[in-house]
């Protein structure tokens, strides 16, 4: 018998025995069943030991388990998920909206870390280092010179995630993040000036923003994005509507697409801004049966506004509950192209060491009574997460008529609308998937480091833009695109239309650089299918 074999029992029987003190650690009704000496807990440390004393081979106790855990909880449900302690971090991080390192966003140019920006009021930007500077050492580590290859502008919370080098991105997260009030020297090169700076910097919190951007699209029509309903979602999303409410804002267009989810407390408190009092938000139900509703308050401050939600085919969970809830109330368009479809609600669990899982506790309906939770069983986990292949396949992200619909799941809201369950939220306006930009992707990869270098050249001259000024004028001759295209070897072989939307990214993704993403988003809007619809519709309504 091959050692991979012999393993195969033992790996099962600890699958089975976590499954059981799981069971009993998630039982609600009796919290104090987890530190009971059953006979079920003293099996697995049985096991434990006997695998650690007895076994033939010297094995990795934590690791087995953590993979024990891991395929047991895929077998429940596509969203009942392990979190290791050493992800757990960094996963809060994203959450709650907020990490403790120097703040800045870097690119990896060459064999260095560049500066893209430095967070306002950040730790680094109170020491003095400026965007376009190199970090090259930080305390004890050196940090240039390790193939660091990764071409997408990252912060630091990020880079663990995109560098392919593990070594390299732990040296880096160790370097930059840190215990809040810990000191860190970063020595940079400063090639404005070409001198190497030294920066005693005293890492603090940093602010991990959710809402992206808000603006006014124009006198009446305001925009803002939201990529994830994090524990600050709620404060950043109100600090933009009022703001946009003084300049005159009477419509709005939610941007959820792409957006995963999030806290589902967090999500019910924007749809609050929106929906009149008493009114049904969601409500959720537990394997007991027992439901618990949420209903809006008399706060809202844009019930008598016009709403425009969109969403896509990686809009998830919580941006679908917002959807939903206005969809089901008769209130706003929902614009786009079908969501996601969960429709399951976790609950995070600490398992004691550092580890956590996220269980499914319970299922949310939208006011109407919908589950918009996508058919999932044992047989399709591996595929779950992966239909946008199946959606090109059957045609349904060029046409609403190619989306399937359950008549059986068929839901009336109060003023008459029909709207299905079953499988995400479908939009009141269909919007197909842009094949243009699409293909004008394939072109898009190098454009990162290219306005990088393009701005890094020119730090001084770029530095004079205004925003307003930089969307309505930057690179009017396409001089400086073209010098992209030639690089690329594609000057006269693209067809005029990829070439203007290849423009907008590349302008967009300069004025992320000079600016924020409000910059990049009002320069995307030009060609923006879902937005230019809802120009129309805000026209006719």
């Amino acid at each position: 018998m091959t050692k991979g074999k012999a393993n195969l029992p033992l790996f099962l029987g600890i699958a089975v025995a976590i499954g059981i003190l799981i069971g009993s650690t998630f039982n609600f009704k009796n919290k104090s069943v987890l530190f009971s000496s059953n006979t079920n807990e003293a099996k697995i440390k049985r096991l434990i030991n006997y695998i650690n004393y007895d076994y033939v081979d010297k094995v990795n106790t934590d690791s087995l388990l953590d993979d024990a855990i891991t395929n047991m909880l895929v077998k429940l449900d596509p969203h009942s998920v392990y979190i290791p302690k050493n992800e757990l971090g960094r996963v809060t991080e994203t959450m709650e909206g907020k990490f403790v390192g120097i703040g800045v966003s870097f690119l990896m140019h060459e064999d260095s870390v560049a500066v893209t920006s430095v967070i306002e009021g950040g730790p680094s930007e109170r020491a003095g280092l400026k965007a376009g500077d190199r970090i090259i050492v930080a305390g004890k580590d050196t940090l240039f010179g390790k193939s660091l290859n990764n071409k997408a502008a990252l912060s630091e919370k990020e880079i663990g995630t995109f560098i392919g080098n593990r070594k390299v991105s732990d040296v880096i997260m160790k370097s930059l993040k840190g215990e809040p009030e810990t000191s860190v020297n970063v020595v940079a090169y400063r090639r404005t000036s070409n001198e190497i700076l030294t920066f005693p910097i005293t890492r603090g919190e940093v602010p991990i923003k959710s809402v992206s951007a808000y603006y006014m699209i124009n006198k009446t029509l305001g925009y803002i994005n939201i990529d994830r309903f994090a524990r600050t979602t709620y404060d950043e999303f109100k600090e933009g509507l009022d703001d946009l409410i003084s300049k005159g804002m009477t419509s709005l267009i939610l941007d959820l697409r792409g957006n995963p989810g999030g806290f589902m407390d967090i999500a019910n408190s924007i749809i609050d801004e929106f929906l009149e009092d008493r009114k049904l938000i969601v409500f959720t139900k537990n394997k007991n049966g027992e439901v618990d509703k949420s209903f809006a308050t008399k706060k809202g401050d844009f019930e008598k506004g016009k709403v425009f939600v969109l969403i896509d085919q990686n809009s998830a969970s919580a941006s679908e509950i917002v959807a939903g809830a206005l969809q089901d109330n008769d209130k706003g368009i929902i614009v786009g192209r079908r969501s996601f479809g969960k429709g399951l609600v976790q609950q995070e669990m600490d398992l004691g060491d550092g580890s956590a899982v996220r269980l499914t506790t319970s299922r949310y309906y939208t006011p109407t009574g919908r589950s918009i939770q996508k058919p999932y069983n044992k047989n399709n986990m591996p595929s779950y997460g992966n239909d946008y292949i199946e959606r090109i396949h059957n045609g349904e992200l060029l046409s609403k008529d190619s989306i399937k619909t359950n008549n059986e799941l068929k839901y009336t809201t109060a003023k008459g609308k029909i709207v299905y369950g079953g499988g995400g939220i479908t939009p009141d306006v269909f919007v197909s998937i842009d094949t243009v930009n699409v293909f004008s992707n394939k072109l898009y990869g190098g454009l990162n480091n290219f306005a990088f270098r393009y701005i890094d050249n020119h730090r001084e001259k770029m530095s004079k833009w205004e925003l307003n000024d930089f969307v309505e004028n930057f690179d009017k001759d396409n001089k400086i695109l073209n010098q992209y295209l030639k690089e690329l070897d594609l000057n006269g072989s693209i067809s005029p239309k990829i070439k203007e939307n290849l423009k907008v990214y590349f302008n967009a993704i300069i004025a992320r650089n000079l600016f924020d993403e409000t910059g990049y988003f009002m320069i995307t809007q030009k060609i923006d299918n879902m937005i230019l619809k809802v120009l129309e519709l805000d026209l006719e309504n």
